[in-house]
């Protein structure tokens, strides 16, 4: 790999990580409990405990997301980067530049 497409991974995985962790801190605003108020009805309490827990799960998500992000970040320089690690193949530009934190080829990501 180039050091311009290296530098143009870099500045993905930046955007990437500016993303998501503006993400993180909406999902943590949406995933705070749900005050016991009585002035909602129960259908729609029970529509918010869902709504919670769905932001949850993507909130979850989120993080795996950021921590994989900044792991890519400080592997980049490392000579495997770039290298599928289930069959050592290269990992073609166009999969890293759109999922830059995927460790595989699409075939063995499947």
């Amino acid at each position: 790999m180039t050091s311009k497409q290296l530098e143009e991974i870099k500045q993905v995985i930046n955007e990437e990580l500016v993303k998501t962790e503006t993400s993180i801190v909406n999902l943590k605003e949406l995933t705070k409990p749900i005050a016991p108020e009585n002035a909602i009805g129960r259908v729609s309490r029970m529509d918010a405990i869902n709504n919670k827990s769905v932001n949850e799960a993507a909130l979850r998500t989120a993080d795996l997301k950021f921590k994989n992000l900044q792991i890519t970040l400080s592997n980049i320089n490392n000579p495997n980067f770039g290298i599928c690690a289930k069959c050592k193949s290269q990992i073609p530009l166009g999969r890293i530049m759109i999922r830059p934190h995927s460790r595989f080829c699409v075939n063995c990501a499947s």
